[in-house]
């Protein structure tokens, strides 16, 4: 059995500053790391292979900069890593992440499950999972909490908000994970060392046989700026608390809080 973990090298955000006044944001200092959901889509796949003694790889579509991931993904327990290197992924949306995922995984070959966070970091479109199951004409299980692979299929546990659906469907699948499926791990010196010995397969967009089309975003972001919460800081200090309070009411139900 072959499992292929997905993930997105993305800016951490905590490196990520908002200017003053123009409210732009600074990423000249923002390091990159692996998406926090995907990690737990990763820790998953090395997870089920010691159980079912699946081989274990992972997929990543990015930038040149996206080559730092490899090592850190592969010292998670992966024993191989692709990389889709295309400077396409800069601008790439889930219409054409999903294209080009789903043309390196045919030309990556066999898999029989397919794991994805539940959506990215950055952007959390939630859609790469899905529109690459469909792509492949695989079936598709979102929001898994817990699963186990039975025989030739795989029965999974959605967590929906105020209910739980258990579901089982044939192999090869889809599943996109939830951060409470397990706790990644926090690779040793050892198998950080040991990642870079372990193979990685480079592809470019043009190796994939993909029509223009397919690598022209249906989504384009014309600007990007962050949120600064305004406060009014406005002192309710009056005779009495009850007179106070009776202000604050109203001044929240005049702005249409209440």
């Amino acid at each position: 059995m072959n499992i292929i973990a997905c993930y997105k090298w993305v800016l951490d955000e905590q490196d990520i500053k908002i200017t003053t006044g123009s409210l732009a944001l600074d990423t000249s200092r923002a390091k990159g790391k692996i998406s926090e959901y995907d990690k737990n889509a990763i820790e998953e796949a090395v997870l089920q292979a010691a159980k079912s003694g699946a081989e274990v790889s992972t997929l990543t579509f990015g930038t040149g900069k996206a080559k730092a991931s490899l090592k850190d993904a592969l010292s998670r327990g992966p024993e191989k890593a692709y990389w889709v290197n295309d400077e396409k992924a800069s601008t790439a949306d889930g219409y054409v992440t999903a294209n080009v995922l789903a043309a390196a995984i045919r030309k990556i070959g066999s898999a029989d499950l397919l794991l994805f966070g539940e959506g990215s970091s950055d952007v959390y479109g939630q859609q790469v999972g899905p529109r690459v199951a469909a792509l492949l004409e695989v079936p598709a299980i979102t929001f898994v909490s817990k699963f186990e692979i039975q025989g030739d299929k795989v029965v999974a546990t959605r967590t929906l908000g105020d209910s739980i659906e258990q579901v089982a469907v044939k192999l090869p699948a889809v599943l996109t994970l939830l951060p409470e499926i397990n706790k990644p791990r926090i690779p040793s010196l050892k198998q950080v060392i040991g990642a870079a010995k372990k193979p990685m397969q480079e592809f470019k967009v043009a190796d994939l046989d993909l029509p223009a089309a397919a690598v022209e975003p249906k989504t384009k972001v014309k600007s990007l700026l962050g949120f600064v919460m305004k406060r009014k800081n406005q002192i309710y200090k009056l005779d009495t608390v009850e007179a106070s309070v009776q202000a604050l009411v109203a001044g929240l139900a005049k702005d249409g809080v209440l």
